[in-house]
């Protein structure tokens, strides 16, 4: 017998194992739903500086990074945004593979820990006019410490929720990618205040820490919540794994590279609506106010229906869900950009991004839940962080930074269609690969 079956043969004796104690054992709602909070809010903060760091990439640019050339100036912020992606892959080694050796709890206190560092140093750091070269590298240096957290958090969540409930674990599972949705509400809502409220002048010598300092009082709550949750019963019935790593590298190298192809759509189309303030500013002309309203439109939408799609796949299965929503972005998000770039409005902003928030609600809803499945849960964390990370680090991160270069080198305001595309299409692929793997 091969390695891949006793794989599946492994995450079918977890699974039975698994449904026998919940049905011999009571289970309390309430210790469940206090464990989706811990996850959400904590995952929330995690989200919350990326975004903001996102939203205010034009700012960043000025006081951090000023060169003669604007348009240079932004590329660096983004890259600088980009950049922490290269620590995510490290953290998720490090940080997945502790959690499967001590424990989901013990892996994302930690990781909430580094992130309300790297955001302390972000909100305090002095600008270029006031130290010079020493401020960008703090500002790099900050995002990197937020990288490396970031790498281990999505893993160690999403198995801690996705263990709450084998069945209904895409319900559970789904709140990893809808507590996202969540930091895009609160973020937008922030930087359309501010840019509401606040002078041009007024957010750059001090308004744009504000996001950041409210991060910092999140940050001592989450933590709080984080400490005080209960181990899930399958990480605590488990054997084990003495090295979940190379197990992971060694016996689950497809089901990594699936996942992997899975995360491509839902992180480009993430960090596209980060992108998406700047490109209502610079490329459509609309207010900076009227950019953020477009995400929170698209957070909100998040919110709303990333579980009920997750609770549908526990009924459908994941791939009848997912599969359409990847096919729906590929052959839909460029006519809403031609349309977006004819009739640049207000209105037409907030549709595009509505109708890019309901599918990619569909296609979030099953994935948390699919990309657990793939993993036994020795080497569940292990699984979850390496495939996100590498997918994140490789399309995600540098999404921002791709769209901006696509438009100033090819002139078009469609650059981002492009690239939302090609990262449907990958996904797609990726699906179709996952059907034949032992994912519902």
């Amino acid at each position: 017998m091969n390695r891949h079956s006793n794989v599946l043969i492994e995450g079918r004796t977890e699974k039975l194992r698994m449904t026998a104690a919940t049905m011999t054992k009571p289970i309390s709602v309430v210790p469940r739903w206090r464990a989706v909070a811990a996850a959400s809010v904590g995952n929330a903060l995690e989200w919350f500086d990326f975004v903001i760091y996102g939203f205010f990439a034009g700012t960043m640019a000025k006081l951090f990074f000023p060169t003669v050339n604007e348009t240079v100036s932004l590329l660096l912020a983004l890259a600088t945004f980009g950049v922490t992606f290269f620590m995510r892959p490290l953290g998720a080694i490090v940080i997945g593979n502790y959690a499967d050796r001590n424990g989901r709890k013990a892996a994302f206190t930690l990781t909430i820990f580094l992130m309300m560092i790297g955001t302390t140093i972000i909100a305090v750091a002095p600008t270029y006019a006031a130290i010079g070269v020493f401020a960008p590298l703090l500002i790099v240096a900050a995002r990197m410490i937020q990288g490396f957290s970031a790498g281990g958090e999505f893993g160690s969540a999403t198995a801690f929720l996705a263990e709450q409930n084998p069945e209904q674990r895409g319900l559970f599972a789904s709140w990893q990618f809808a507590s996202q949705g969540i930091t895009t509400i609160l973020a937008t809502a922030i930087g359309v205040s501010l840019t509401s409220i606040l002078s041009t002048a007024q957010i750059e010598s001090w308004g744009w820490r504000v996001p950041f300092l409210i991060g910092l009082l999140i940050g001592p709550v989450a933590y709080y919540i984080r400490r005080h949750v209960d181990e899930t019963m399958e990480f605590q019935s488990m054997q084990v794994s003495t090295s979940p790593l190379r197990e992971a590298l060694s016996d689950s190298k497809k089901r990594l590279l699936v996942s992997l192809g899975a995360v491509v759509l839902c992180t480009v189309a993430m960090y596209t609506v980060l992108f998406m303030p700047t490109y209502a500013t610079r490329q459509l002309g609309l207010t900076a106010s009227g950019g953020f309203l477009g995400g929170l439109l698209t957070g909100v939408i998040q919110v709303a229906l990333i579980p009920v799609f997750g609770a549908m796949s526990d009924r459908v299965g994941r791939l009848p869900i997912a599969f359409p929503a990847a096919l729906g972005t590929l052959v839909l998000v460029y006519p809403l950009f031609s349309w977006l770039a004819a009739a640049p409005t207000l209105q037409t902003l907030l549709i595009a991004q509505g109708v890019i928030g309901v599918l990619s609600a569909a296609y979030m809803g099953p994935l948390g839940a699919m990309m657990s499945e793939l993993f036994p849960a020795r080497m569940r964390t292990t699984g979850l962080s390496i495939s996100y990370a590498f997918g994140v680090a490789i399309f995600g991160g540098f999404a921002p930074f791709i769209n901006a270069w696509l438009i100033e080198a090819t002139g078009s305001k469609l650059a981002p269609a492009f690239y939302l595309m090609f990262a449907s299409a990958i996904s797609l692929v990726a699906l179709v690969f996952a059907r034949r793997l032992d994912t519902r």
